[in-house]
Protein backbone atom coordinates (compact mmCIF):
# COMPACT_ATOMS: atom_id res chain seq x y z
CA UNK A 1 0.00 0.00 0.00
CA UNK A 2 2.84 2.50 0.69
CA UNK A 3 4.29 1.77 -2.60
CA UNK A 4 1.01 2.41 -4.13
CA UNK A 5 0.83 5.82 -2.51
CA UNK A 6 3.91 6.69 -3.10
CA UNK A 7 4.10 6.00 -7.22
CA UNK A 8 0.55 7.90 -7.35
CA UNK A 9 1.79 11.09 -5.25
CA UNK A 10 4.76 11.27 -7.97
CA UNK A 11 2.98 10.43 -11.04
CA UNK A 12 -0.41 12.24 -10.32
CA UNK A 13 1.30 15.71 -10.44
CA UNK A 14 3.52 15.09 -13.17
CA UNK A 15 0.48 14.15 -15.30
CA UNK A 16 -1.49 17.10 -14.61
CA UNK A 17 1.32 19.39 -15.17
CA UNK A 18 1.86 17.23 -18.30
CA UNK A 19 -2.05 18.04 -19.56
CA UNK A 20 -1.81 21.52 -18.56
CA UNK A 21 1.66 22.84 -19.98
CA UNK A 22 3.10 20.77 -22.23
CA UNK A 23 3.06 21.29 -25.69
CA UNK A 24 0.66 19.22 -27.54
CA UNK A 25 3.85 17.51 -29.86
CA UNK A 26 4.87 16.50 -26.20
CA UNK A 27 1.87 15.19 -24.95
CA UNK A 28 1.33 13.17 -27.84
CA UNK A 29 4.86 11.85 -28.00
CA UNK A 30 4.55 10.97 -24.13
CA UNK A 31 0.78 9.26 -25.40
CA UNK A 32 2.78 7.11 -27.78
CA UNK A 33 5.57 5.65 -25.33
CA UNK A 34 3.11 4.73 -23.07
CA UNK A 35 0.85 2.85 -25.44
CA UNK A 36 4.01 1.15 -27.00
CA UNK A 37 4.40 0.04 -23.22
CA UNK A 38 0.96 -1.45 -22.82
CA UNK A 39 1.39 -2.93 -25.97
CA UNK A 40 4.73 -4.21 -25.14
CA UNK A 41 2.82 -6.06 -22.08
CA UNK A 42 -0.53 -7.27 -23.85
CA UNK A 43 1.45 -8.95 -26.67
CA UNK A 44 3.78 -10.52 -23.21
CA UNK A 45 0.21 -11.47 -22.12
CA UNK A 46 -0.80 -12.67 -25.32
CA UNK A 47 2.37 -15.47 -24.76
CA UNK A 48 0.58 -17.41 -22.26
CA UNK A 49 -2.47 -18.07 -24.49
CA UNK A 50 0.41 -19.87 -27.52
CA UNK A 51 0.07 -16.80 -29.18
CA UNK A 52 3.52 -16.16 -30.80
CA UNK A 53 2.96 -12.06 -31.49
CA UNK A 54 4.44 -10.14 -34.12
CA UNK A 55 6.49 -7.80 -31.76
CA UNK A 56 8.47 -5.73 -33.73
CA UNK A 57 5.68 -5.23 -36.78
CA UNK A 58 3.40 -4.09 -34.42
CA UNK A 59 5.61 -1.57 -32.33
CA UNK A 60 6.33 -0.22 -35.89
CA UNK A 61 2.49 0.28 -36.75
CA UNK A 62 1.43 1.73 -33.53
CA UNK A 63 4.85 4.30 -33.84
CA UNK A 64 3.57 4.89 -37.09
CA UNK A 65 0.16 5.87 -35.75
CA UNK A 66 1.48 8.32 -33.73
CA UNK A 67 3.68 9.75 -35.94
CA UNK A 68 0.82 10.44 -38.13
CA UNK A 69 -0.93 12.01 -34.86
CA UNK A 70 1.74 14.48 -34.42
CA UNK A 71 1.82 15.62 -37.73
CA UNK A 72 -2.22 16.32 -37.68
CA UNK A 73 -1.08 18.78 -34.52
CA UNK A 74 -0.93 21.78 -36.77
CA UNK A 75 -2.50 24.65 -34.71
CA UNK A 76 -5.76 24.71 -36.67
CA UNK A 77 -8.84 24.69 -35.56
CA UNK A 78 -9.76 21.64 -33.36
CA UNK A 79 -13.06 20.65 -35.82
CA UNK A 80 -10.13 20.27 -38.66
CA UNK A 81 -7.76 18.38 -36.43
CA UNK A 82 -10.17 16.20 -35.02
CA UNK A 83 -12.01 15.51 -38.72
CA UNK A 84 -8.13 14.47 -39.49
CA UNK A 85 -7.76 11.97 -36.74
CA UNK A 86 -11.09 10.53 -37.24
CA UNK A 87 -10.27 9.65 -41.28
CA UNK A 88 -6.39 8.91 -40.59
CA UNK A 89 -7.95 6.62 -37.50
CA UNK A 90 -10.23 4.61 -39.59
CA UNK A 91 -7.45 4.12 -42.45
CA UNK A 92 -5.10 2.76 -39.81
CA UNK A 93 -7.92 0.37 -38.60
CA UNK A 94 -8.91 -0.56 -42.27
CA UNK A 95 -5.10 -1.78 -42.85
CA UNK A 96 -4.67 -3.38 -39.63
CA UNK A 97 -5.66 -7.02 -40.29
CA UNK A 98 -4.70 -6.53 -43.82
CA UNK A 99 -1.01 -5.82 -43.14
CA UNK A 100 -0.82 -8.03 -40.46
CA UNK A 101 -2.04 -11.10 -41.91
CA UNK A 102 0.18 -10.72 -44.93
CA UNK A 103 3.07 -10.33 -42.34
CA UNK A 104 2.11 -13.46 -40.70
CA UNK A 105 2.17 -15.34 -44.10
CA UNK A 106 5.75 -15.36 -44.12
CA UNK A 107 6.43 -17.84 -40.71
CA UNK A 108 7.22 -21.42 -40.92
CA UNK A 109 4.52 -22.40 -38.53
CA UNK A 110 1.54 -21.22 -40.79
CA UNK A 111 -0.59 -22.24 -37.52
CA UNK A 112 0.68 -19.12 -35.20
CA UNK A 113 0.03 -16.73 -38.53
CA UNK A 114 -3.73 -16.37 -37.72
CA UNK A 115 -3.38 -15.48 -33.95
CA UNK A 116 -0.17 -13.33 -34.12
CA UNK A 117 -1.89 -11.34 -36.39
CA UNK A 118 -5.41 -11.10 -34.34
CA UNK A 119 -3.23 -10.07 -30.94
CA UNK A 120 -1.64 -7.50 -33.64
CA UNK A 121 -4.91 -5.84 -34.58
CA UNK A 122 -6.53 -5.97 -30.90
CA UNK A 123 -3.30 -4.65 -29.78
CA UNK A 124 -3.64 -1.49 -31.65
CA UNK A 125 -7.35 -1.35 -31.53
CA UNK A 126 -7.55 -1.44 -27.53
CA UNK A 127 -4.65 0.24 -26.64
CA UNK A 128 -3.42 2.76 -29.32
CA UNK A 129 -6.50 4.28 -30.42
CA UNK A 130 -7.97 5.20 -26.90
CA UNK A 131 -3.95 7.14 -25.65
CA UNK A 132 -4.63 8.99 -29.58
CA UNK A 133 -8.18 10.07 -28.78
CA UNK A 134 -6.69 11.30 -25.04
CA UNK A 135 -4.73 13.36 -26.86
CA UNK A 136 -7.16 15.30 -29.40
CA UNK A 137 -9.40 15.65 -26.72
CA UNK A 138 -6.30 18.33 -25.35
CA UNK A 139 -6.40 19.36 -28.23
CA UNK A 140 -10.71 20.23 -28.63
CA UNK A 141 -11.63 23.67 -27.00
CA UNK A 142 -11.75 22.85 -23.50
CA UNK A 143 -9.57 19.94 -23.71
CA UNK A 144 -7.55 20.61 -20.50
CA UNK A 145 -10.76 20.58 -18.52
CA UNK A 146 -11.91 17.61 -19.76
CA UNK A 147 -8.75 15.66 -20.20
CA UNK A 148 -8.67 16.31 -16.50
CA UNK A 149 -12.19 15.59 -16.11
CA UNK A 150 -11.78 12.10 -17.30
CA UNK A 151 -8.87 11.51 -15.19
CA UNK A 152 -10.86 12.48 -11.90
CA UNK A 153 -13.81 10.33 -12.68
CA UNK A 154 -12.01 7.44 -13.80
CA UNK A 155 -9.89 8.01 -10.07
CA UNK A 156 -12.28 8.58 -8.08
CA UNK A 157 -14.07 5.54 -9.19
CA UNK A 158 -11.09 3.77 -8.56
CA UNK A 159 -10.36 4.89 -5.30
CA UNK A 160 -14.12 4.39 -3.43
CA UNK A 161 -14.55 0.82 -5.49
CA UNK A 162 -11.38 -0.33 -3.79
CA UNK A 163 -11.72 0.86 -0.22
CA UNK A 164 -16.11 0.42 -0.02
CA UNK A 165 -15.24 -2.86 -1.61
CA UNK A 166 -12.77 -3.78 1.17
CA UNK A 167 -14.68 -2.36 3.81
CA UNK A 168 -18.25 -3.45 3.22
CA UNK A 169 -18.16 -5.70 0.23
CA UNK A 170 -20.16 -9.09 0.36
CA UNK A 171 -21.99 -9.78 -2.83
CA UNK A 172 -19.24 -10.44 -5.66
CA UNK A 173 -19.64 -8.72 -9.05
CA UNK A 174 -17.70 -11.61 -11.04
CA UNK A 175 -15.97 -14.13 -9.08
CA UNK A 176 -14.17 -15.88 -12.24
CA UNK A 177 -12.73 -13.02 -13.45
CA UNK A 178 -12.05 -11.07 -10.46
CA UNK A 179 -12.92 -11.74 -6.81
CA UNK A 180 -12.21 -8.99 -5.15
CA UNK A 181 -14.60 -7.18 -7.06
CA UNK A 182 -18.27 -6.18 -5.20
CA UNK A 183 -21.52 -4.91 -6.39
CA UNK A 184 -21.05 -2.44 -3.51
CA UNK A 185 -17.90 -1.18 -4.36
CA UNK A 186 -19.14 -0.89 -7.84
CA UNK A 187 -22.20 1.53 -6.56
CA UNK A 188 -19.80 3.30 -4.52
CA UNK A 189 -17.40 3.91 -7.40
CA UNK A 190 -20.21 5.17 -9.95
CA UNK A 191 -21.54 7.58 -6.69
CA UNK A 192 -18.05 9.03 -6.58
CA UNK A 193 -17.39 9.92 -9.87
CA UNK A 194 -20.50 11.18 -10.54
CA UNK A 195 -20.08 13.38 -7.61
CA UNK A 196 -16.93 14.42 -8.66
CA UNK A 197 -17.18 14.77 -12.28
CA UNK A 198 -20.34 16.51 -11.48
CA UNK A 199 -18.46 19.10 -9.01
CA UNK A 200 -15.58 19.64 -11.99
CA UNK A 201 -17.96 19.95 -14.42
CA UNK A 202 -20.13 22.67 -12.94
CA UNK A 203 -17.31 24.81 -11.57
CA UNK A 204 -15.16 24.43 -14.76
CA UNK A 205 -15.69 27.85 -15.79
CA UNK A 206 -14.03 28.64 -12.49
CA UNK A 207 -11.06 26.37 -12.62
CA UNK A 208 -10.83 27.92 -15.93
CA UNK A 209 -10.14 31.22 -15.00
CA UNK A 210 -8.10 30.21 -12.09
CA UNK A 211 -5.97 28.33 -14.15
CA UNK A 212 -5.66 30.68 -16.58
CA UNK A 213 -5.29 33.55 -14.22
CA UNK A 214 -2.33 31.05 -12.94
CA UNK A 215 -0.56 30.97 -16.58
CA UNK A 216 -1.56 26.63 -16.57
CA UNK A 217 -3.55 27.32 -19.27
CA UNK A 218 -4.62 29.27 -22.72
CA UNK A 219 -7.82 30.50 -23.10
CA UNK A 220 -8.75 27.83 -25.66
CA UNK A 221 -8.23 25.20 -23.13
CA UNK A 222 -10.66 25.72 -20.58
CA UNK A 223 -14.71 26.65 -20.23
CA UNK A 224 -16.21 29.89 -20.38
CA UNK A 225 -19.40 31.21 -20.04
CA UNK A 226 -21.82 29.24 -21.57
CA UNK A 227 -19.61 26.91 -22.37
CA UNK A 228 -20.20 25.09 -18.84
CA UNK A 229 -22.15 21.91 -19.43
CA UNK A 230 -25.69 21.58 -17.88
CA UNK A 231 -25.80 19.36 -14.63
CA UNK A 232 -28.03 16.65 -16.02
CA UNK A 233 -25.13 16.50 -18.61
CA UNK A 234 -22.66 16.34 -15.97
CA UNK A 235 -24.40 13.59 -14.06
CA UNK A 236 -25.16 11.26 -17.36
CA UNK A 237 -22.15 11.27 -18.65
CA UNK A 238 -19.82 11.00 -15.52
CA UNK A 239 -22.23 8.01 -14.30
CA UNK A 240 -21.21 6.47 -18.18
CA UNK A 241 -17.27 6.97 -18.12
CA UNK A 242 -17.23 5.47 -14.41
CA UNK A 243 -19.11 2.13 -16.16
CA UNK A 244 -17.25 2.11 -19.34
CA UNK A 245 -13.86 2.24 -16.65
CA UNK A 246 -15.32 -0.61 -14.18
CA UNK A 247 -15.84 -2.07 -17.62
CA UNK A 248 -12.20 -1.32 -18.85
CA UNK A 249 -11.01 -2.70 -15.64
CA UNK A 250 -12.54 -5.86 -15.62
CA UNK A 251 -11.64 -6.34 -19.34
CA UNK A 252 -7.70 -6.40 -17.98
CA UNK A 253 -8.95 -8.81 -15.50
CA UNK A 254 -10.20 -10.67 -17.55
CA UNK A 255 -7.15 -11.04 -20.02
CA UNK A 256 -5.04 -11.68 -16.95
CA UNK A 257 -6.96 -14.20 -15.61
CA UNK A 258 -6.74 -15.88 -18.72
CA UNK A 259 -2.89 -16.21 -18.93
CA UNK A 260 -2.85 -16.90 -15.21
CA UNK A 261 -0.93 -13.96 -13.79
CA UNK A 262 -2.02 -10.54 -11.55
CA UNK A 263 -0.32 -7.99 -13.02
CA UNK A 264 0.33 -7.22 -16.67
CA UNK A 265 4.12 -6.19 -15.69
CA UNK A 266 6.04 -4.48 -12.99
CA UNK A 267 7.07 -0.78 -14.38
CA UNK A 268 4.83 0.66 -11.44
CA UNK A 269 5.89 -0.21 -8.15
CA UNK A 270 2.34 -1.22 -5.84
CA UNK A 271 0.44 -1.07 -9.22
CA UNK A 272 1.76 -3.32 -11.05
CA UNK A 273 2.54 -2.41 -15.43
CA UNK A 274 1.47 0.26 -17.53
CA UNK A 275 -1.41 -1.81 -18.78
CA UNK A 276 -2.60 -2.03 -15.44
CA UNK A 277 -3.03 1.89 -14.33
CA UNK A 278 -4.35 2.78 -17.95
CA UNK A 279 -6.71 -0.60 -17.83
CA UNK A 280 -9.57 1.95 -16.99
CA UNK A 281 -9.02 4.63 -19.22
CA UNK A 282 -8.63 2.65 -22.44
CA UNK A 283 -12.71 2.17 -22.14
CA UNK A 284 -13.22 5.99 -20.59
CA UNK A 285 -11.49 7.97 -22.99
CA UNK A 286 -13.85 7.24 -26.32
CA UNK A 287 -16.69 7.91 -24.23
CA UNK A 288 -15.55 11.57 -23.43
CA UNK A 289 -14.09 11.70 -26.55
CA UNK A 290 -17.68 10.86 -28.43
CA UNK A 291 -19.40 13.44 -26.12
CA UNK A 292 -16.73 16.06 -26.82
CA UNK A 293 -16.10 15.70 -30.86
CA UNK A 294 -20.11 15.82 -31.00
CA UNK A 295 -20.43 18.76 -28.84
CA UNK A 296 -17.50 20.32 -30.92
CA UNK A 297 -19.09 19.29 -34.35
CA UNK A 298 -22.88 20.96 -33.54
Amino acid sequence: MIKRIATAAVLIPLVLLLVLKAPLSVLAIVAGTIALLAVAEFLKLATYYGVQPLTLTTYAFVGLFFVFLTVTITGRTPLVETTALTYGTAIFVALAPFLFLAIAMVRNDLATGYPAAAASVIAFAYIAIPMALLVNIRQQAAGAIFVIYTLLVVWAGDIFAYFVGKAIGRHRMSPRISPNKTWEGAAASIMASVMVGTLWLQHSAGISRTLLEAGLIERRAGVFALEQPQLWTAIILSAIVNIAAQLGDLVESLIKRGAGVKDSGALLPGHGGILDRIDAMLFAVPVVWAWSAWRLMR
